[in-house]
C-alpha cells in the first residue's frame, strides 16, 4: 500500500445482499474489484492472476459459501499466483476444507472464516439431532410420512421402547470452539447433560465451570464414556471416525455430525449401526455430498438432513458482515475477529 492509493479488495462472488451500509462505507476506504462470473472459473481465474489483471490487491473477500468458489481448491498452484501484497482472505462459512490454510500461511496470508456467524444456527441443528438420536424420532417421522396405518401403529407402540431422555446423559463434544461451546451451553441448559470434550486447546476454568465441562486429553478416553458424541471439529482432509475409533465408542451410544462429512468413514458407521455397537446417528453432513450414503439413508435410526445446520438467514447476514469486518480490521492494522491460521504465520 503506497502513496494515497486505496488498499484493493478482490471481491469474489455475487454482490452483497444484506449489509449494504457497511459495504458502502468500506468502499470509501478500499477499492473493491469484483471479477465477472466467467472469470472465476479456475483456468480464467489463474490466467488473470498471472497477467495481474486486478493489480496488487491486498485482501480477498468471499461473502457467500455457495458462490465465489468456482475456481475450486485454493491450493499451492493457485495461491502461488497471488500477489505478495495479499494480507488477508476472509470468507463466509465455518468450514475451510476447500482452502489450504497452511499454504496461505506460508505466503503470509491470514485466513478468516465465518464460524462465529453460524454458531447459533449450527448449535440449534446439533440440538435437533441430539434429541432425535435419543428419542429415535427418525423412526416416528418415517412411519408418519408413509401414510401407512400399520407403520404408524408400529412406531407408536414400539419406538418408545427405544427412546430415552437426554437429561443427565454424557455428551462428548469433539472440538469446543465457537460452535462446540455453543452446543455445550445449550445442551447443559436445556437438558442438564454432562458435558465432556476433547480439543487441542483446553478452555479456561471459568468456561468449563459455566457448562460443567470435563476435559479429555485423549479422544479414545472420551469415546468410551460418552452416551452421545457430537463432531464439531474442522476437517483437515483426514477421516477422524473410522472403524477403529467406532469400536472404542460406548456400546449403544450415539453419533451426531454437524461438522464435515469427510470426518466419518460412512461404511464403517453402517457396520457399527447394523451390529448394534452404535444405537443411532444424526448426520447433517455427508462424505459424498450431494449424495447421501444409501444404506444410512435407509436406516430408521439414522436422522439425515441436507447440510442445513448453518442455513439460517441470520447466518447468511452474519457471514457477509463478518467477512467485511475481518478485512477492515486487518487492513487497518487491528487483530482479526476470526483468524484460522494465525498460529501458522511466520510473523503473527
Amino acid at each position: 500500500m503506497s502513496g494515497s492509493a486505496k488498499p484493493r479488495v478482490l471481491h469474489i462472488g455475487d454482490p452483497v445482499e444484506h449489509n449494504h451500509e457497511l459495504y458502502n462505507r468500506l468502499a470509501t476506504e478500499f477499492d473493491f474489484v469484483r471479477p465477472a462470473t466467467d472469470e472465476r472459473e479456475r483456468e480464467p481465474f489463474m490466467k488473470a492472476l498471472k497477467e495481474k489483471k486486478w493489480g496488487d490487491f491486498h485482501a480477498i473477500f468471499r461473502p457467500f459459501w455457495n458462490n465465489g468458489g468456482e475456481m475450486g481448491q485454493w491450493d499451492h498452484e493457485l495461491i502461488s499466483l497471488l500477489p505478495s501484497s495479499v494480507k488477508v482472505f476472509a470468507s463466509a462459512g465455518a468450514g475451510y476444507n476447500w482452502a489450504d490454510v497452511d499454504v496461505l500461511a506460508d505466503h503470509g496470508i491470514l485466513y478468516c472464516n465465518g464460524a462465529a456467524a453460524s454458531s447459533e444456527a449450527v448449535a440449534d441443528m446439533a440440538i435437533y439431532h441430539i434429541i432425535s438420536v435419543f428419542r429415535n424420532l427418525q423412526w416416528s417421522q418415517l412411519a408418519a410420512r408413509s401414510c401407512d396405518p400399520d407403520q404408524f401403529l408400529e412406531a407408536h407402540k414400539f419406538a418408545t421402547m427405544t427412546a430415552c431422555n437426554p437429561r443427565d446423559k454424557i455428551l462428548g463434544i469433539v472440538g469446543l470452539g465457537n460452535i462446540g461451546y455453543t452446543i455445550a451451553k445449550k445442551a447443559y441448559a436445556c437438558f442438564g447433560m454432562q458435558i465432556h470434550y476433547q480439543d487441542l486447546y483446553r478452555k479456561t476454568p471459568e468456561q468449563e465451570s459455566a457448562v460443567g465441562a470435563t476435559f479429555h486429553q485423549s479422544l479414545d478416553e472420551m469415546l468410551g464414556v460418552a452416551d452421545c458424541i457430537v463432531l464439531a471439529a474442522p476437517f483437515s482432509g483426514e477421516t477422524l471416525i473410522n472403524a477403529a475409533k467406532l469400536s472404542r465408542f460406548k456400546r449403544g451410544s450415539r453419533l451426531v455430525n454437524i461438522a464435515r462429512g469427510g470426518l466419518i468413514d460412512e461404511d464403517a458407521l453402517v457396520a457399527a449401526l447394523e451390529d448394534g455397537h452404535l444405537f443411532a446417528a444424526g448426520l447433517d453432513v455427508h462424505a459424498n455430498e450431494p449424495h447421501v450414503h444409501p444404506r444410512l439413508a435407509g436406516m430408521r435410526q439414522v436422522n439425515v438432513t441436507s447440510h442445513n445446520a448453518g442455513g439460517a438467514i441470520d447466518t447468511r447476514i452474519g457471514f457477509e458482515r463478518l467477512a467485511m469486518e475481518n478485512i477492515e480490521r486487518v487492513l487497518t492494522g487491528k487483530d482479526a475477529i476470526t483468524p484460522v491460521n494465525k498460529h501458522l504465520l511466520k510473523v503473527n
